[in-house]
């Protein structure tokens, strides 16, 4: 991608930076929200499933000092600049990405991360407006919710952390998909103001446990009111190392 065709955007106030393309997909707060909600204490290997340009996998490896990461991206473009992104952060020691089309992951990487995420694409085809240039595969699902989901599970290591961020109104549709895979499920709502409902869920589970009973948490707000400034809490996530309190 020649050198005029993206932008070096700082994350976490400076201590990441991200390149990414003008055109198309640019990470946004749903990246942010998705790397924060990693649990910082945990050690192993992680894979971001549809990493993009490395908007929540850099943060998430900056945060994770004893993770070793591995992002999987389909978009060649995406990964050119994932990988000049690596280079730029001096990550090279603990992260790679490869194109990998997520639903077609290899049987034999059955069990072979401690924690698997993703930010996937948030739309079935023909239920938006086209998307713009460079958008489609961002925002419109390729691969259903359910072989994406199936993917992750399997590549999980057992007691495994998977969590995911996505539109609230498919909350359900992916409780379906996990409940009897997974157990201490938790969801987070994301609301954009107090008072609005809830736009994004944030969910979180262990891959084999016992379903048991599900926590819906409290959840948090973007902005102190509609049309307002952010919220304390999203300006501390959005300019430092600070993640999500799951309580």
């Amino acid at each position: 991608m020649a050198d005029d065709a993206f932008t070096r955007d700082a994350f976490l106030g400076g201590l990441v930076t991200v390149l990414q393309p003008k055109k198309g997909f640019r990470a946004g707060t749903d990246s942010v929200l998705l790397s924060a909600a990693l649990d910082p204490s945990m050690t192993g290997e992680a894979a971001e499933f549809g990493c993009g340009a490395g908007g929540a996998l850099f943060p998430a490896a900056w945060r994770l000092k004893n993770v070793s990461f591995t992002g999987l991206e389909h978009d060649p473009l995406m990964l050119d600049l994932a990988r000049r992104s690596i280079e730029e952060n001096d990550l090279g020691a603990r992260v790679e990405v490869q194109r990998q089309n997520v639903g077609d992951i290899p049987h034999d990487w059955e069990n072979r991360f401690d924690l698997v995420f993703s930010n996937p694409p948030f739309f079935r085809s023909g239920s938006i407006v086209q998307p713009g240039e460079r958008k489609h595969e961002a925002y419109l699902e390729s691969v259903s919710l359910k072989d994406w989901i199936w993917g992750m599970l399997h590549s999980l290591k057992p007691r495994g952390r998977f969590v995911m961020i996505h539109r609230a109104s498919e909350l359900a549709r992916i409780l379906a998909l996990i409940e009897r895979r997974t157990g201490q499920i938790e969801v987070m709502p994301v609301r954009s103001h107090p008072g609005a409902d809830a736009k994004r869920v944030i969910v979180r589970a262990r891959k084999g446990l016992r379903s048991g009973e599900m926590r819906l948490l409290n959840g948090i707000d973007i902005y102190t009111s509609k049309g307002g400034e952010r919220t304390a809490l999203m300006e501390q996530i959005a300019r430092s190392d600070a993640g999500l309190d799951w309580g």
